[in-house]
């Protein structure tokens, strides 16, 4: 399952995201609401884990705004908060299950899997993702060029999948480096672009356009009409 974990304290989001990990689940976590908004945008999450108290925005206008953004997956809050009145506010505006802090580990599992039993969103998908001639295939985690595969690293991988999300969209510097190395990482700039020097050899072949483009000052989309 693809989860995004929201989550501001640092100790606590470590520990859930590693454990989801452990459960084989997708994980990306942020720190924030304005983030967590972002983040949703961009990809289609079966699972958003969403804690009530938050910086920037807190959890319950989270919510109302990615249902009013057409958000169709589930949510699960988390908080400290337990009374009725405010487990009843969270399911009205838009919560599908409550968990109250602290918790064990194997109810935060048992509740994603009743999640995942009563959603009428299909968790698993065949789906393929195209620019051109490249081919992803979600499920499998392939990537063909012309029918041929093509080897990636994880990281490759991730950020092709990231651009095909987001065809034509130029995608900031910063975010792509927190979605591929996470918020806490010392990676740069240089990083990124070492990562996408290596990508554009293995998909683009030498090609005189680039499918993966440099936005100066701001960061790199992906055109699908190129190739």
């Amino acid at each position: 399952m693809l989860i995004l974990l929201v989550e501001d304290d640092k100790r606590l989001g470590n520990l859930v995201a590693h454990m989801l990990k452990k459960q084989k689940h997708q994980v990306d976590w942020v720190q924030n609401g304005e983030d967590a908004i972002t983040y949703t945008k961009i990809t289609n999450y079966d699972l958003i884990i969403l804690d009530w108290m938050m910086p920037k925005k807190d959890g319950i206008t989270v919510c109302k705004e990615l249902r009013a953004l057409g958000y169709d997956g589930a949510i699960l809050m988390v908080t400290a908060k337990d009374g009725l009145e405010d487990r009843v506010k969270g399911l009205d505006y838009g919560a599908d299950d409550y968990i109250v802090k602290p918790f064990e580990f194997a109810e935060l599992f048992a509740r994603i899997r009743a999640l995942a039993r009563r959603t009428t969103k299909p968790f698993v998908q065949e789906e393929i993702l195209t620019a051109g001639s490249i081919k992803l295939n979600v499920v499998t985690h392939t990537v063909e060029k012309d029918g041929v595969e093509i080897l990636l690293t994880p990281k490759e991988y991730q950020l092709l999948e990231l651009f095909l999300r987001n065809p034509n969209q130029t995608l900031p510097r910063d975010l792509l480096i927190d979605r591929i190395w996470g918020i806490d990482s010392e990676v740069n700039s240089n990083n990124l672009d070492a990562l996408v020097r290596l990508l554009r050899k293995k998909i683009e072949d030498g090609q005189k356009n680039h499918l993966i483009q440099n936005i100066r000052g701001v960061g790199y989309k992906i055109e699908k009409q190129i190739i």
